[in-house]
């Protein structure tokens, strides 16, 4: 039986002829039928290609039945082989290149080498595609509108009706792109910004800032955004404000000083510190804990604000923190507590809290391997500062077998090394049998 040999047809049967529908035609044949909904709009007589069309709709969930099996992609010239399977052509004359005469997804051996155009599932994928299109096409334009209104109210509101059109413009950029992008077109981020100021109310300054932090802002626009008043009114609503609010300041903050360490070590004010603690201490709110954190680790690279977060706290509240994060967000404060340890403040701290060395030993070998380098770290730091008094609280927390358990370990040789320095610093002060009794091995290998 003579079987399909794609390598003899002709260039002209595998290449795809793009089809054009006008959108007038359409309407006039029929072929979108009653009821489906298509909107009249002001590019009626654009010209729409599927191809294009699938690709400005890629993020769209496409119905199951126009997905060719072979590439998973939507279907643009679907055909039929003799098993009752449809496949994209070009996807299924590539199949039959390799010399695989079956049915990829029955795996059956074909009898017939005819592939059948389906017609009909090619229009219904052209008709969904076309109608979706038009469907998204019409709402981001209504979107659009919608945004240019507002922005232009604002011009004129105050009091409450500034609220509410804040409140709905903050609602549409959240969820469109278009309406980021109208914003960002018409001059909205200068006339939003300028709502910003020493007089604005909280109430005003939660919309502005929960608008802004969804917008691609220039350079221009940071730096009229980093003016002391205006930062100084984030850090206030920051610390003030719901813990959607507090996340936005956070965000819009870290935002505007990304990458610019003059602006964020000037930002860095005793209040910022203290909102970012408070925002981080709120376990319920996983997305604020990491925010938070996320900024003070980029606050803390500065060694001159690195007192100042010693003396508002942090490190009792940070070490009180670590039970229950999440890996990423466990990772954060070890980096920031490590961070401290390197200043004389940030030691003293460290060895004044009590759960410092249990909480740090117990994440040794636990979480990841960058979490035991960073605890390692800062045992090292205390236990080195203060031996005599730390050494003792380690090794009853049972520091002595997780050390020789890194040492036996197959983890980097760097932390080998460390654990092996510090568990010599921790036996300076006892005789051997009172050091290896204090270790309490006998104990862990049981």
């Amino acid at each position: 039986m003579p079987m399909h040999q794609p390598s003899n047809r002709r260039k002209a049967d595998i290449k795809f002829d793009s089809q054009v529908l006008d959108l007038e035609m359409t309407m006039k044949d029929g072929i979108l039928g009653g009821g489906c909904g298509v909107i009249s709009t002001g590019f009626a007589s654009e010209k729409l290609d599927l191809e294009i069309m699938i690709e400005e709709l890629e993020s769209i969930d496409v119905p199951t039945v126009f997905i060719c099996p072979i590439s998973l992609d939507p279907m643009q010239n679907p055909v039929t082989l003799c098993t009752g399977q449809t496949y994209e052509r070009s996807n299924i004359l590539k199949w039959f290149s390799l010399g695989r005469y079956t049915c990829p997804t029955t795996m059956q051996e074909l009898w017939d080498d005819s592939l059948t155009p389906n017609k009909t599932l090619q229009q219904l994928i052209f008709s969904w595609f076309f109608q979706t299109y038009l469907s998204i096409k019409k709402r981001s334009e209504d979107v659009e509108g919608r945004v240019k209104e507002i922005l232009e109210n604002l011009k004129k509101v105050k009091g409450q009706a500034r609220v509410r059109a804040l409140k709905e413009l903050r609602q549409v950029v959240q969820v469109h792109g278009t309406a980021k992008k109208t914003v960002v077109e018409n001059g909205g981020v200068s006339l939003i910004s300028s709502l910003l100021g020493p007089f604005t109310t909280h109430v005003v300054g939660s919309e502005v800032i929960g608008v802004i932090v969804n917008l691609n802002l220039d350079s221009n626009s940071k730096s009229d955004l980093l003016q002391p008043a205006k930062t100084s009114l984030m850090v206030d609503i920051l610390n003030e404000g719901s813990i959607e609010t507090k996340i936005n300041c956070t965000r819009l903050i870290r935002m505007l000083t990304e990458g610019n360490d003059v602006a964020s070590e000037s930002v860095a004010s005793l209040s910022l510190l203290v909102g970012l603690l408070r925002l981080v201490k709120d376990k319920k709110h996983q997305n604020g804990v990491l925010a938070g954190l996320s900024f003070l680790k980029v606050i803390c690279s500065h060694e001159s604000v690195r007192n100042s977060f010693v003396n508002v706290g942090a490190v009792p509240q940070l070490v009180e923190l670590m039970p229950g994060l999440n890996n990423v967000c466990l990772e954060l404060v070890l980096y920031i507590l490590e961070l401290l340890s390197n200043i004389p403040q940030g030691r003293l701290a460290l060895k004044d809290c009590l759960n410092t060395i249990p909480n740090a030993v117990k994440l040794l070998m636990k979480a990841s391997e960058n979490c035991t380098r960073l605890a390692l770290s800062i045992l090292w730091a205390i236990c080195k500062f203060a031996p005599e008094e730390c050494a003792s609280l380690a090794l009853d927390a049972g520091l002595a077998a997780k050390l020789l358990l890194i040492i036996q370990s197959g983890c980097n040789p760097v932390l080998k090394q460390r654990s092996a320095e510090l568990l010599k610093l921790c036996s300076l002060n006892y005789t051997a049998t009172i050091f290896i009794s204090k270790c309490n091995l006998t104990r862990t290998i049981q």
